[in-house]
């Protein structure tokens, strides 16, 4: 039981804390359906990355940590989470304002890294010769956090290019998320440190843009803004 606490706890404490300082809630039923894609993306995912990795792996550490960062990690799986956006959640009248992009783009990250942290702590603990219980400690301050964070850093650019039209934001929505998720697991098949100082760099810039949304949303009466798309 504890290990299954300490597996889905960060995905929960991460939500709380985006959705407890949105001044207008989302619709729980639209939550769940976010998170719920996010799940889902999963699927796809594995086949994708594992395709990656043994038609290009070579046993060389550079390209296989390149594989790993940049392509079979953060490009499909940037995405997939990213077509939850572009394809579900900017449909809904329920995104109506930009902080919304943060609070729907955390929840399509922490659905998939819920999934992807329960098959790591259950299922490929071994591999790597640790126990389930410091699998999930280990990913509970790096992984999970990093997807939640990277989320943030989405979900913000999609709100600016929802809002304001500016079709800049959604390159920006796709390659600060890659970038960051790239440069994470790129750097961690060398160092562990490396890869904690680019989710230190990930945690200051992510709360940076969720502060500034947040400032803009405490001077609003009413939620509802105008898509420009």
């Amino acid at each position: 039981m504890t290990t299954l606490v300490i597996t889905i706890l960060p995905s929960i404490v991460i939500f709380c804390y985006f959705y407890f300082s949105d001044k207008f809630k989302e619709p729980k039923r639209t939550m769940a359906e976010v998170f719920l894609l996010g799940v889902a993306a999963t699927i796809p995912a594995g086949y994708l990355n594992n395709f990656i990795q043994k038609t290009f792996e070579n046993g060389d550490v550079f390209n296989d940590a390149l594989l790993t960062g940049f392509f079979a990690g953060g490009l499909v799986e940037e995405i997939l989470k990213f077509s939850v956006l572009y394809f579900f959640v900017v449909k809904k009248n329920e995104f109506n304002e930009p902080m919304d992009g943060i609070v729907y783009g955390v929840l399509a990250s922490l659905g998939f890294a819920t999934l992807e942290n329960i098959e790591y702590v259950y299922f490929h603990a071994d591999e790597y010769e640790v126990s389930s219980l410091s699998m999930a400690l280990a990913r509970a301050f790096s992984a999970v956090p990093m997807h939640g964070l990277v989320g943030v850093v989405m979900g913000f650019y999609f709100g600016l290019y929802s809002f304001l039209g500016d079709k800049k934001f959604i390159g920006y929505a796709l390659v600060m998320p890659l970038l960051f998720h790239g440069s994470y697991n790129f750097l961690l098949s060398f160092n562990v440190l490396y890869a904690y100082g680019v989710l230190a760099i990930l945690l200051v810039y992510a709360l940076k843009l969720h502060k500034h949304l947040k400032l803009k949303q405490s001077e609003k009466f009413l939620e509802t803004e105008i898509k420009k798309i």
